[in-house]
């Protein structure tokens, strides 16, 4: 190795990836492989459930405040698993944990199996940890092992994971009706993560032989600790955080009461699934476009604002013009998906653009991604009880716009300036 190589393998490398007593390398494209079979099970399982939600509640005679709390449950968890996903890491490294959580989504897909609400509850909780885990976990995955080609294999995990969800909502009443029962549906998605699991654990085995890629040396123990500590302090991790905490109310909102909405609207259960699945394939397109965009045009806060002016509007054409004309809920529903696609890339987007390593990219995330779970799982809940209190969806409805409300203030803080601008700032800022 030339001093120039060493240079530039960084500190603590002593030789190439194929030299003497060092396993080759993983292949990118294997790890890549691996990311997009985990990725398409971070919302496949979640997308499931809310077209045989009505069908749920009337087998088990519960609420629609019961059976929001199902939802709002597994999202919960996801932001629990948040918070938690890098410390376990730590202890138990970082590829391993990922095969565990993805084995919990398998796990509960199974016990989702069984038609009682307790059963339903347990296996979405546990469906959630595994989300919310695996989700802070595959983004550090992709810093190191495909840094040059960070940015296009991120969208490309969105993808995979919005493909997941799309197909997941589509086939979800079809498998209900073909197999007997909803709760069979759900179980269905235990084999997906098990096959990502088999995809997973050899990939996950080969990093652990091969080490560190050549050029991805590890961060000085002390940069590493205050990169982890207190993310809360950096007024930017909290206006990203309010800006995820808006994007994710609107998104599991309607992930959840989308279908049920136009149920009540004398919809059929296979309408209603398919007017999700619309929902899900608009947010596509717009998870990959909108980041590139934006990146290229160097004006993130323009085309943020358009994504959320894309949902508001099709979130009251959904509360004031429902069904004005044959094609309305699906123009409103592209609509909202647009902006809830658009929206959540650009928010993972933005933490990588204003931060400035791995580590710290990886404590905003984390903290950011455990606020906006926390406000989603609480979303539907009181969306559902709102329903159960008026008597309607308009109420519940409003409550989406307040999400739109927070996430377009969040926007407007985060503005445009380089991360670098944000240092020095009164820690009393919140969004």
């Amino acid at each position: 190795m030339t001093a120039r190589d060493s240079a530039a393998a960084g500190p603590g490398a002593t030789g190439s990836a194929t030299g003497r007593g060092v396993p080759p390398r993983v292949p990118p494209w294997l790890v890549l492989l691996g990311v997009l079979a985990l990725a398409a099970n971070l919302r496949a399982a979640l997308a499931g459930y809310p077209p045989l939600l009505q069908t749920a509640r009337d087998e088990l005679g519960v609420s629609a405040g019961a059976a929001g709390l199902v939802q709002a449950g597994a999202v919960l968890t996801m932001s629990l698993a948040s918070f938690t996903a890098s410390p376990l890491a730590a202890r138990l490294g970082r590829e391993r944990l990922l095969g565990g959580a993805v084995g919990l989504i398998a796990l509960g897909s199974l016990l989702r199996g069984i038609a009682a609400l307790p059963s339903l509850v347990g296996g979405s909780v546990l469906v959630g940890f595994g989300i919310g885990t695996a989700g802070v976990l595959i983004t550090g995955v992709v810093k190191e092992h495909l840094p040059e080609r960070a940015g296009t294999v991120s969208g490309a995990y969105v993808v995979s994971m919005m493909i997941g969800a799309t197909v997941s909502s589509a086939v979800a009443v079809p498998l209900a009706v073909g197999l007997g029962g909803w709760s069979f549906s759900l179980a269905v998605w235990a084999v997906p993560a098990v096959l990502a699991l088999g995809v997973w654990v050899p990939v996950a085995a080969r990093i652990g032989r091969a080490g560190p890629p050549p050029g991805a040396a590890p961060a000085p123990a002390t940069t590493a600790v205050e990169a982890r500590s207190r993310p809360w302090h950096d007024p930017f991790a909290r206006r990203i955080a309010c800006y995820l905490a808006g994007s994710s109310g609107i998104f599991y909102g309607w992930l959840t009461w989308l279908a049920p909405l136009y149920e009540s609207y004398g919809w059929s259960p296979q309408r209603a699934g398919l007017l999700l699945s619309v929902w899900s394939i608009a947010q596509i397109p717009a998870a990959l476009v909108m980041p590139a965009v934006a990146e290229r045009r160097r004006r993130w806060r323009f085309w943020a604002s358009v994504t959320v002016a894309s949902g508001v509007t099709g979130t009251l054409g959904t509360l004031l013009l429902p069904g004005a004309t044959t094609v309305a809920p699906w123009i409103w529903a592209a609509l909202i998906g647009i902006g809830v696609g658009a929206g959540f890339s650009l928010g993972l987007a933005v933490i990588a653009w204003r931060t400035p390593d791995a580590a710290r990219s990886a404590a905003v995330s984390g903290f950011a991604l455990g606020i906006g779970y926390l406000a989603a799982g609480l979303g539907p809940l009181a969306m559902g009880l709102l329903i159960d209190l008026t008597g309607g969806f308009p109420a519940a409805i409003v409550l989406v716009l307040a999400s739109a409300t927070l996430q377009a203030g969040a926007i407007w803080r985060i503005g445009d300036r380089p991360r670098s601008e944000d240092a020095g700032r009164p820690v009393d800022e919140v969004c």
